[in-house]
């Protein structure tokens, strides 16, 4: 038995006008938790999707367990033993727990599905697994860790020899992203092949035995975990020394001229937030997940109902009930999910970018403009510096860090003074990263101000002019930037002790 488990040898994908993978070839060990990095477009889901039969490669050949494979659909892959836990679970939510399971491999008696059989061996995986719900249960209402419990099961039941994870914690909290890892390292233990795909290089450090670098779709190098550093692990991402991507670059500008105020605003979860943003500045915002910090955000762009409070504008009571009298107002936001609220699926760049400033572009009687929307998008996709070669393109095709400078764009095409960033560099790798700090930063030496929502604290620490803390749906504390670290974040951001 050969000590590799999946050999890519000289895999390529192309797509029209895009060679997404490049003559990639390298090795995965037999029960060896390999972890899979590189910059948001370099290659890494759409290997995975190969892998996993989602696409046929245009070149090269997939070896698994001694075996050339061809998987044509995902199906296929999963009845040869490889699973994956994805990012956002897709689950029939009108059918049970153990039917999700078992799917496409049900148990049989005679013609019919033998359900006492079924829900007994898938009860026996989730008790095993250690899941609080059982096979008979409804999926629909389960928290997005207990869905990737049932990834998990449904790998397991299927008899996986390998199991992929892409962005596993991306929506987890501190409790649940625990629970995951034990469950990973009990695998891996039980002799399971694991590939895990994640910009979080801490996890990446704590889980991985070795790393393999992709760039620009093409391999770069295997490192085992133990011999690299974090530094040299990211110059090899992206091809540049990027070790302080999370500290401001420009001199701070913020300025003691008010932009915004918010004055005892309060809503769903919420109660009596009081904060100023200054001109030119960056406010940063922390605290634990579940603290209703995108809900004040959200109440305070006028995508949600506030109950109190008052925001002023330049010293003037502004009135923000909806997201187009905030754009009135001038502030936009950057959501948290950009995939459902930050752009429109199954339109193009140029559409996307534009959509928020269409009222600048019409004639009277509605007709457009089109060379200066046209002229408009040539200079904004520069001005984020977007990568992309066709402004007809799909913004939903492209990688998380270019859909999120569509977004900003979209934003600064409108004239905006003020941008809510709620996890501006959410799923985003570390050079992207880089770039969208550059961009904020560029915001605000214009005399603009930005609010950013993070639950990175180096990013807080490192971009912030000053930081609100947030416990519970109240502000905790207000912090100087020579204030911020990461015992002082949390120290604020932590449920205080009950007596």
């Amino acid at each position: 038995m050969s000590e590799i488990m999946v050999q890519f040898d000289h895999v390529t994908k192309e797509f029209p006008g895009v060679k997404a993978l490049n003559d990639v070839s390298f090795s995965i060990k037999r029960g060896e938790l390999h972890a899979l990095v590189g910059e948001n477009g370099a290659g890494k889901s759409t290997l995975l999707n190969v892998l996993h039969g989602v696409y046929v490669p245009s070149g090269g050949r997939i070896v698994i367990d001694d075996t050339h494979v061809e998987f044509h659909a995902p199906i296929d892959a999963l009845r040869f033993g490889i699973s994956k836990v994805h990012q956002e679970i897709n689950v029939v939510d009108v059918l049970s727990v153990g039917q999700n399971i078992v799917l496409g491999a049900e148990p049989l008696k005679g013609p019919a599905i033998d359900f006492r059989k079924m829900y007994r061996e898938v009860d026996d995986i989730l008790e095993k697994l250690g899941c609080q719900f059982r096979a008979a249960d409804p999926i629909r209402g389960l928290s997005v860790g207990e869905l990737q419990m049932i990834a998990i099961a449904k790998a397991i039941y299927h008899k996986a020899k390998v199991i992929s994870f892409d962005e596993p914690t991306a929506s987890l909290s501190d409790k649940e992203i625990e629970i995951l890892f034990e469950k990973i390292e009990e695998l891996k233990a039980q002799g399971l092949t694991i590939i895990y795909v994640s910009h979080k290089l801490d996890e990446i450090f704590r889980l991985a035995d070795r790393i393999s670098v992709l760039r620009d779709g093409q391999y770069v190098d295997t490192f085992q975990a133990s011999d690299i550093s974090r530094d040299e692990l990211i110059r090899n991402m992206v091809g540049r020394d990027v070790s302080n991507y999370a500290q401001r670059v420009k001199p701070l500008c913020a300025t003691d001229e008010v932009l915004l105020s918010v004055e005892g605003l309060c809503g769903e979860g919420f109660q009596n937030i009081s904060f100023t943003l200054r001109r030119g500045e960056i406010l940063g915002v922390s605290g634990l997940v579940g603290a209703k910090r995108t809900e004040i955000m959200r109440a305070l762009f006028g995508v949600d109902r506030r109950t109190a409070g008052t925001i002023r504008f330049k010293g003037e009571e502004a009135v923000i009930h909806s997201p187009k009298q905030a754009l009135k107002v001038g502030v936009g936001l950057v959501s948290e999910n950009r995939k459902t609220e930050g752009f429109v699926k199954y339109m193009s760049n140029r559409q996307n970018m534009t959509l928020a400033a269409l009222p600048n572009f019409c004639r009277a009687g509605g007709v457009m403009k089109r060379l200066d929307i046209a002229k408009n998008f040539e200079e904004y996709a520069k001005k984020v510096r977007l990568n992309i070669t066709n402004p007809d393109h799909l913004t939903e095709n492209l990688s998380g860090g270019n859909q999120q400078k569509v977004i900003l764009a979209k934003w600064l095409m409108t004239n905006v003074e003020v941008i809510i960033f709620d996890e501006p560099t959410k799923g985003v790798d570390v050079g992207a990263k880089q770039e969208i700090y550059a961009l904020m930063e560029e915001f605000v030496a214009q005399g603009n101000a930005i609010i950013m929502v993070s639950s990175e604290l180096t990013e807080v620490i490192g971009m912030s002019d000053r930081a609100l803390v947030v416990r519970d749906g109240e502000i905790s504390a207000c912090l100087n930037r020579e204030e911020l670290s990461e015992e002082t974040l949390l120290k604020y951001a932590m449920p205080e002790r009950s007596a």
